[in-house]
């Protein structure tokens, strides 16, 4: 409730004040109106004019012009951009950076401005109203920076603040026109960032990017860079590796790496491309086998030509050598080799900058098979930043010991929100919840990786979700802690969009993102999700469905500048995967009503084709129509159809299948949990057993496997067995409800027959009504042989001063996670009072139990004996489980497609009724999303039994 009023009191100042798209977690110094001491930024058709130095760097510069067009674009009014001299105006909007601007350091020398909270810091800016900064200036507002990057953020923030969203261009935001602004008196102070370099990867970018590119720019070339870079600094990041596949960013457009230097964009190469060179120039110049043993000086003079090329840019060089392609080395290949390599490659860098290697920022790459060589003991010299990497899959491998010495060149984590490779491609749409891109880099932080941050984000579009928060988050992971990651997502979308619609706005992001990030659109198909049991299948359409519709009447009610924007950040995933997740669960029916021969088979067959075209209408949608063909082919990539890693050639549909039925009419019965049908079963029909602590009741199909029609009627043998509806006439099928009034139900247990009658058959289905377990204690309730429980709902928390547990909202397959807080926490010992939650659950029978503990799929980042908890029920001996002693490939490829591991232990219960389930922090890291305590019930399902009842 807490959160909740003061997300209210947060919307309405926003909402007073007007102008509200700074970026999330930033505080407003910009108002609509004037007042006391107010800075006249933009009023009654004037801009105040902005002043910078000749001698300003030109990334400022570039920075400067472009805030020019922001204030027109808010204001309709052109500031006048004066160099040198601050002109005839009373005002002045004064920005550069110390030691680059006269009147500045003038400032500082006079004591006027305050530059000690940012001076020798790293990519720091203030801001400040001044009076009387120089002769004719009356005020000014002062923009400064520590350093060139700190006085571009300084600048972007500013436009951040009166309106311009970061995605202005790349997603179509529109501006809010003001007829005012206003600079709030003051100082506001940014000290710099947490990581020091931050950046995006544009990778796998065939066919989207690329295609796109080229129509609109004829290619992967400056003209594309220059608004990638703008992007990448308006979000304050500062690195990027380039596109590579088929493209060289240094040879293909030599105007590529001179703006790159301009803008202030530290660049670099992947991973797998040493000495600033691309893949593809080793492609075009490369002569010989990429082999050092057998081709060293052809490779060192190609090396060479990578570091002459770089000259004085600012650049991170990576070290090391794979394969070529991105493969692993020869396996002949070994670290004295290795070593040699990156040896002789800081001689070239050396020589040809002709300063001590150290000076030149390298870094090498521990990615996939390289890892392997440095925990057999090879080692890079002590500047080099060591890239520890995830796993492709969001989970991060490796970290550094929380006692080892600091390394001058720091380390850092490459990150991916796309991937080409096993088991499966990922690349169409955003899969990313920022709750678990949070989990891992709040870890990767708290361990000291530091140096640099960089994501593989694809086509760039549409991850352009994740990408802010990646950055925001690298910025200042501190204004970030778990229990507002709600509020950055409400703060990003009214930065989007403005206040009055956020709350839903952030509600739809966080539930598209978490149903993608339960499976891979791509690993989807017509068997993910069970059809029988719990009604998984026809949930999951539903609950995208319902978020469809919630999306598209939202879509109506927003302003039509805003539908563009709204429709690429919010509403065509949501449509996409939607409609992807129906596509698959009618080909399931099909399947199944096939083998039954049900009546509504070619129906589904022809459901499955209509909504295979409706996906290749949404693409074209996005390619050709919205923002008039803007993005056209960014929706090209292919989604549909894989049978291994690789993605098909072209989308294609799931195979149906169509039945040619009898003349007359024939009755089959189905029912929950099953995919028999009867009368053809020779089996007793049962239903799923019906429980005083069950949500809802049960469900029998009723259809037909003939042509026509016929009539039919159900008859519970017991009056407190409610049937809905109870007769009627079907053509293909009816979906008959079943529950029970407890009010008159025995107790006990008991079984009602139920009689279907029609076209002459009769089927007789049972329900089991178990009512042996009075709902009057606290805690979960057994029904149907299982309790499931979301980790989040513990009865209680037990921790102590150091160790205790941190709830990450949204996160994970179903609702959210809980880990153990701190996540730099020694390990513990179960038992006793030691860190532990309680569950209070009601069992119904004696015996033996299955307890399934749903954790996360994170990797032994310790490369020691595995992360681990520990279970007990009532007061047994806590059993350890090791989540990461499977160490095999299939295990990971499992683990990684599911997106979770399911580790289960064995319990023995002495008597019904109420118990403890105990789960026990043993090491951090270790997030808990869901337990199942399985009794001999629990049915096979994707996410698991829905959650039990709980008083």
């Amino acid at each position: 409730m807490k959160k909740r009023t003061c997300f209210v009191l947060l919307i309405s100042l926003l909402i007073i004040n007007t102008v509200c798209a700074q970026a999330p977690g930033e505080k407003s110094y910009i108002s609509a109106k004037d007042g006391p001491g107010y800075f006249r930024l933009a009023a009654n058709g004037t801009s105040s004019p902005l002043c910078i130095s000749e001698t300003e760097y030109p990334g400022v510069i570039l920075a400067v012009k472009s805030l020019q067009k922001d204030i027109k674009a808010v204001t309709t009014s052109t500031p006048a951009l004066l160099t040198g001299k601050a002109g005839k105006s009373k005002l002045a909007i004064i920005i550069g950076t110390l030691g680059k601007n006269p009147l500045i350091d003038k400032l500082v020398r006079q004591k006027k401005l305050n530059v000690a909270g940012i001076t020798g810091k790293w990519e720091a800016h203030i801001t400040q109203v001044v009076q009387n900064p120089a002769p004719g200036i009356e005020k000014a507002f002062v923009i400064a920076g520590s350093d060139k990057r700190g006085t571009i953020y300084g600048v972007y923030e500013l436009s951040a603040q009166i309106g311009v969203s970061p995605w202005y261009w790349w997603a179509d935001v529109p501006v809010k026109v003001q007829k005012s602004l206003y600079v709030l008196p003051g100082r506001h102070e940014d000290g710099g960032p947490a990581v020091k370099y931050r950046g995006i990867f544009i990778n796998d970018e065939a066919p989207s990017f690329s295609g796109w590119a080229k129509e609109k720019f004829g290619g992967i070339n400056h003209l594309v860079y220059e608004k990638v870079f703008e992007l990448i600094l308006r979000l304050k990041g500062n690195y990027l590796w380039p596109a590579m596949w088929g493209n060289a960013f240094n040879d293909d457009d030599k105007l590529d790496p001179v703006l790159a230097d301009e803008y202030g964009i530290v660049m670099g190469t992947s991973h797998h491309e040493p000495m600033d060179r691309a893949q593809q120039e080793w492609k075009r110049y490369g002569t010989g086998a990429w082999n050092y043993e057998t081709n060293g000086e052809v490779l060192r003079n190609f090396w060479k030509k990578g570091i002459e090329n770089m000259g004085n840019k600012e650049t991170i060089v990576t070290v090391g050598m794979r394969g070529d392609g991105d493969m692993p080395m020869t396996e002949g290949s070994n670290i004295a080799l290795l070593e040699k390599i990156v040896h002789d490659q800081r001689k070239i860098i050396a020589d040809v900058t002709g300063k001590d290697t150290a000076q030149t920022p390298q870094m090498w790459a521990l990615y996939k098979e390289v890892q392997d060589y440095y925990d057999k003991g090879m080692r890079v010299p002590d500047d080099v930043t060591l890239l520890l990497c995830d796993d492709n899959w969001g989970n991060i491998r490796k970290l550094p010991k929380l006692n080892a010495p600091e390394r001058k060149g720091g380390y850092g984590i490459y990150y991916h929100f796309d991937y080409v490779g096993g088991p499966r491609n990922y690349k169409w749409l955003n899969t990313n919840p920022i709750s678990k891109t949070w989990e891992q880099m709040h870890l990767a932080y708290d361990y000291g990786a530091k140096q640099v941050w960089v994501v593989n984000v694809g086509d760039l579009k549409p991850m352009e979700f994740p990408i802010s928060f990646f950055l925001d988050y690298a910025w200042s992971p501190n204004k970030w802690p778990a229990e507002k990651l709600d509020n950055y997502t409400r703060l990003w979308a009214a930065q989007q969009f403005g206040p009055e619609h956020a709350a839903e706005i952030a509600k739809i992001l966080t539930l598209y993102t978490k149903y993608n990030g339960r499976r891979k659109p791509e690993l989807l198909d017509q068997d993910t999700y069970s059809l029988t049991n719990y009604r998984e299948f026809e949930t999951v359409v539903n609950d995208y469905n319902r978020l469809k519709d919630e999306a598209q009447a939202l879509y109506k009610k927003i302003s039509p500048q805003y539908k563009d924007a709204y429709y690429e950040l919010v509403l065509h995933p949501v449509e996409a995967c939607a409609n992807l997740n129906e596509l698959y669960y009618n080909a399931a029916l099909n399947k199944l009503y096939a083998a039954q021969g049900r009546a509504a088979t070619n129906i589904t067959a022809e459901k499955v084709k209509a909504l295979f075209a409706k996906d290749a209408e949404i693409s074209r949608y996005y390619n050709t129509v919205l923002a008039n063909g803007k993005w056209d082919h960014m929706m090209d990539q292919t989604h549909i159809g894989y049978t291994y890693w690789q993605q098909p050639p072209v989308d294609k549909m799931p195979d149906v299948t169509k039945i040619d039925l009898p003349g007359s009419p024939q009755m089959g019965v189905a029912i929950e949990g099953s995919t028999a049908w009867w009368p053809q079963e020779q089996t007793k029909a049962v239903l799923p057993a019906f429980s005083p602590a069950e949500k809802g009741g049960h469900y029998i199909e009723v259809f037909n496997r003939g042509q026509g029609a016929f009539e039919f009627t159900a008859i519970a043998a017991s009056p407190y067995v409610k049937i809905e509806p109870a007769g009627g006439k079907i053509s293909t099928g009816q979906r008959l409800w079943v529950n029970v009034d407890w009010a008159n139900a025995p107790k006990g247990l008991d079984e009602v027959p139920i009689t279907i009658t029609g076209t002459g058959s009769k089927v007789v289905v049972n329900a089991v009504i178990d009512n042996r377990l009075p709902v009057s204690d606290k805690g979960f309730y057994e029904s149907n042989g299982y309790v499931s429980i979301e980790a989040e709902h513990y009865t209680r928390t037990i921790g102590k001063m150091d160790a205790g547990w941190q709830d990450i909202p949204n996160y994970g397959r179903t609702s959210s996670g809980v880990m153990p807080y701190p996540v730099t926490i020694k390990r513990q010992t179960p038992g006793g009072d030691s860190p532990h939650l309680e569950y209070e659950v009601n069992l119904t029978d004696t015996g033996t139990v299955k307890v399934e503990a749903y954790i996360s799929p994170t990797i032994d980042f310790t490369n020691t004996d595995g992360l681990h908890y520990a279970v007990s029920i009532d007061d047994e001996q806590p059993q350890v489980v090791n989540i990461n002693a499977d160490k095999s490939e299939a295990a990971w490829n499992k683990d990684v497609s599911d997106n979770i591991k399911i580790l289960t232990t064995t319990h023995h219960i002495k008597k019904p009724g109420k118990h403890t389930l105990k789960y026990w922090m043993v090491d951090p890291a270790v997030v808990l999303q869901k337990i199942v305590i399985d009794a001999g019930g629990g049915k096979p399902a994707y996410l698991g039994p829905p959650e039990s009842f709980r008083k």
